[in-house]
C-alpha cells in the first residue's frame, strides 16, 4: 500500500471516529439520497451532517469510486436495493432475490451497490445484477472459460462483465445457472 493509500485510509478511519458512523453507514445513507455528482454529494455531507470540506470530500469519493459493505443478504440489503426496484420495475424484485439465494448459498462476498444495479465481488466483481429495463433484468458474469450455454451471452472485450444473462421471469432462470454462478465467484476469491 502506497502512503497515499495509507493516509487516505487513516483519513477515512478518522472520520468514522470523528462523526460516529461506520463509513458503511454514510454510505448507505448517501446512496439513500439519490445523488450521484460529487458536488451534490459534498453539499449533502456538509449541510445534513455537518461534515467539513476536506471529510465531505473524501467520503464522496470513496462513495463514488464503489463502496462496499461485508456480505449482505438480500433480505438484509440497504435502501438502494428497493431503490433500484420501485415503480414499473418492482415486478422484477422477485427474480433478483432467487438469483441473490443462489450467489448467498456460495459463501462471503461484497455488496457494492452502485447508481441501479449492484456489483458483486470478492477479490474482485464476479457479478452484477440490475434491471436493464422496466421488464428485464441482466445478470453479468465475470469468468473464464465457462461452459457454452444459449443463455449465457459473451459480451465484447473492455466491458463490465464478460458474459450477460437477459431475465424477465422467474421461468427465464436457466438450469445450470447455480454452477456458472460458482465458476465465477470461485475464480474471483
Amino acid at each position: 500500500m502506497s502512503d497515499i493509500d495509507k493516509a487516505y485510509a487513516t483519513q477515512l478511519t478518522n472520520i468514522e471516529s470523528r462523526y460516529g458512523k461506520p463509513l458503511v453507514e454514510l454510505c448507505q445513507q448517501l446512496a439513500s439520497t439519490g445523488l450521484s455528482k460529487h458536488g451534490e454529494l459534498l453539499a449533502h455531507l456538509k449541510t445534513e451532517l455537518g461534515f467539513s470540506h476536506g471529510d465531505a470530500n473524501a467520503v464522496a469519493h470513496h462513495f463514488r469510486g464503489g463502496w462496499s459493505a461485508p456480505n449482505i443478504a438480500p433480505s438484509e440489503a440497504p435502501d438502494v436495493i428497493a431503490d433500484i426496484y420501485t415503480g414499473q420495475k418492482a415486478a422484477l424484485r422477485p427474480i433478483h432475490d432467487a438469483i441473490m439465494e443462489l450467489i448467498t448459498r456460495l459463501g462471503n462476498f461484497d455488496i457494492a451497490p452502485k447508481k441501479g444495479y449492484i456489483s458483486l465481488r470478492r477479490n474482485k466483481q464476479f457479478a452484477m445484477i440490475g434491471p436493464a429495463t422496466n421488464t428485464r433484468i441482466e445478470l453479468g458474469i465475470n469468468g473464464k472459460d465457462l461452459p457454452e450455454h444459449a443463455w449465457l451471452l459473451p459480451q465484447a472485450p473492455g466491458g463490465m462483465c464478460q458474459y450477460k444473462v437477459k431475465l424477465s421471469t422467474l421461468d427465464d432462470i436457466p438450469h445450470g445457472l447455480a454452477d456458472i454462478l460458482k465458476a465465477a465467484f470461485d475464480a474471483a476469491g
